[in-house]
């Protein structure tokens, strides 16, 4: 079954459900029409529906997390300067606010410093260490990695020469050498046991921060004084987790849950509400998409586009007006990043026009104006356009070429770099990452050679039917199963990576179409006996009076009055 919108071939399939869990769910009372959702997502039982803070996972269970606490309560207690080291995404930025705000409260001396992608490049570099040693603060004792620092082997050497003792706490596949650090918490590093291996790194910091708490507790260090909730952190930690786009296993979906419901109630950080409200979102009504979607960008456009300091200060911000000022700023950049995007993404679509993709099993895009801040969403969306691997390159100021990559679910990314390292030691200067994204950097006469061998590569490691898009749905819904209360309860649910929210395939009758906003189609349908709006969203063309299409049940607000709305997308 092939799309007349795409340029790649498309199936769609319905999700397996399996039928002793689906049989356990409905027996233990779930709806039946969620039971079949749940059934198909790996989830079994009851049990793991269980969405409360009791069913978190023990920070017991992360391997030398006693250790890295009792390091961090010495060094409270020394009163030694400890210097957060973050990443430049939104993962990183929330990480380094919980850290930040945890330690602070626990008493420590603790600031946070962002290494600039631009010039410093990923992780803690030798360079990094150089800052850190002038840092605002003086120079640290003790450096906090969050969200990287896990294949630093330089950095953490030249810290260690300087007498900078290095916490490691990273979420990131580790090479084969680890760095020499004083602890390294990581849930992926050998030997760990941590059954949820897919902690983002706000995550696995969080989980510091709790054996930090209960070790100084066991101190006595609390006497006289408030001890901290750090569920009050948890809207930071559930954003970070979903903007990281990891697989939302049970225990993530715990720490998401419990995160929406902080921000639903009011009761989270003032840049975050600051952020929603900048954006025309209620967060009384925020779900996963509002942290993925909404939140994560603007995060993220400081990183891309400015200074990731500026997404930190705002979600440190203790004040509203500070956080609205701060807030106002990240909306700016990310108006700015998805004009730059727009852009590019218009002069990579023209430079498509004379390539059969169909032919070709990976795409290498490069032009000299682009934005090496922006070239990784770009790759991104040629990537699901296509259902191609995908890298798009721009260059940076000491005129080389920096990549970034976006695959299929058929091809490890890192690994086919890693084939074309060994195969051709010259082309690649450096490369990391894992399946899904990778980085790279290249000499700009190597961008042809480049592409070439990667193309050799994939076509090696890929079949014809990996370059088929799959889309799976969760079979069809009869009119007389979408009530007002299902959909609601749908929208109010944790979706993401892994556990992704459900569709459904539908024939429907176009009874009217107009076009909003000038690039979404707005539609009422017919389904069955009843009738219901529809919106498509990114696409103004007309459509024909019978349709089959992949649509998502949700409720939209409009004027104060809350309707059942299909966003339709794709049809076939």
């Amino acid at each position: 079954m092939t799309s007349p919108d795409h340029h790649n071939a498309l199936e769609v399939r319905e999700r397996r459900v399996d039928a002793a869990a689906l049989a356990e769910l409905s027996n233990a009372g779930v709806d039946p029409r969620f039971a079949r959702l749940y059934a198909a997502r790996g989830v079994s039982t009851a049990a793991d529906l269980n969405l409360k803070l009791d069913a978190l996972l023990s920070p017991s269970l992360l391997a030398h997390i006693d250790h890295a606490a009792r390091h961090l309560a010495d060094a409270i207690g020394a009163r030694k300067r400890i210097l957060i080291v973050a990443d430049y995404d939104a993962d990183g930025a929330t990480a380094c606010a919980v850290g930040v705000r945890a330690l602070r409260q626990m008493g420590a001396s603790a600031d946070f410093l962002v290494p600039n992608r631009f010039t410093l490049g990923y992780g803690l570099t030798p360079e990094v260490i150089d800052l850190a040693i002038t840092h605002r603060s003086g120079k640290p004792d003790v450096i906090v990695t969050v969200d990287n620092g896990i294949a630093s082997i330089e950095g953490v050497a030249a810290a260690n020469r300087v007498g900078i003792e290095v916490v490691v706490t990273d979420h990131h596949l580790p090479g084969a050498t680890l760095p020499d650090a004083a602890v390294i918490v990581n849930p992926n590093q050998p030997g760990d046991n941590f059954p949820s291996k897919s902690l983002a790194g706000v995550g696995v910091m969080f989980y510091v921060m709790l054996a930090l708490r209960a070790e100084l507790r066991s101190r006595n260090a609390f006497a006289g004084r408030h001890e901290p909730n750090l569920a009050d952190l948890l809207d930071l930690v559930a954003m970070g987790t979903v903007a990281d786009v990891v697989k939302l296993e049970h225990n993530n979906r715990v720490l998401v849950e419990q995160g929406l419901m902080r921000i639903r109630s009011g009761r989270c950080c003032k840049g975050i509400l600051a952020l929603l409200s900048v954006a025309g979102r209620d967060y009384q009504r925020a779900g996963s998409y509002d942290l993925g979607f909404v939140l994560g960008p603007r995060i993220n456009a400081a990183g891309r586009l400015d200074d990731m300091s500026v997404g930190i200060a705002c979600l440190l911000a203790d004040d509203m007006p500070t956080a609205m000022h701060l807030a106002t700023d990240l909306d700016r950049l990310n108006r700015e990043r998805r004009a730059i995007e727009s852009d590019m993404r218009e002069a990579a679509t023209q430079s498509l026009e004379s390539v059969s993709t169909h032919d070709r099993y990976a795409l290498c895009l490069y032009q000299p104006d682009w934005h090496q801040g922006v070239v990784g969403i770009l790759a991104g969306r040629i990537r699901e356009q296509t259902h191609r691997p995908v890298i798009a390159f721009a260059r940076d100021e000491s005129g080389k070429l920096r990549g970034s990559g976006r695959s299929i679910p058929a091809l490890h990314l890192r690994d086919a770099l890693d084939l074309v390292t060994k195969r051709h030691p010259e082309l690649i200067l450096r490369f990391g990452g894992h399946a899904m994204a990778a980085g790279l950097t290249i000499e700009e006469a190597s961008f042809e050679a480049f592409s070439m061998a990667l193309e050799q590569v994939t076509r090696e490691l890929l079949s014809p039917v990996d370059l088929l898009e799959i889309r799976e749905v969760d079979g069809g819904l009869s009119p007389d199963e979408l009530d007002f209360n299902f959909v609601r309860d749908i929208d109010a649910q944790v979706w993401g990576q892994g556990f992704v929210a459900p569709s459904y395939l539908g024939r429907f009758q176009v009874m009217e179409q107009r076009i909003v906003g000038e690039k979404h189609l707005k539609l009422r349908v017919r389904h069955g006996a009843e009738s219901f709006e529809a919106i498509r969203f990114g696409s103004a063309d007309s459509l024909p009076t019978q349709i089959e299409a992949i649509y998502r049940p949700t409720i939209n607000i409009f004027r104060g009055s809350a309707v059942i709305q299909f966003n339709i997308d794709h049809v076939l």
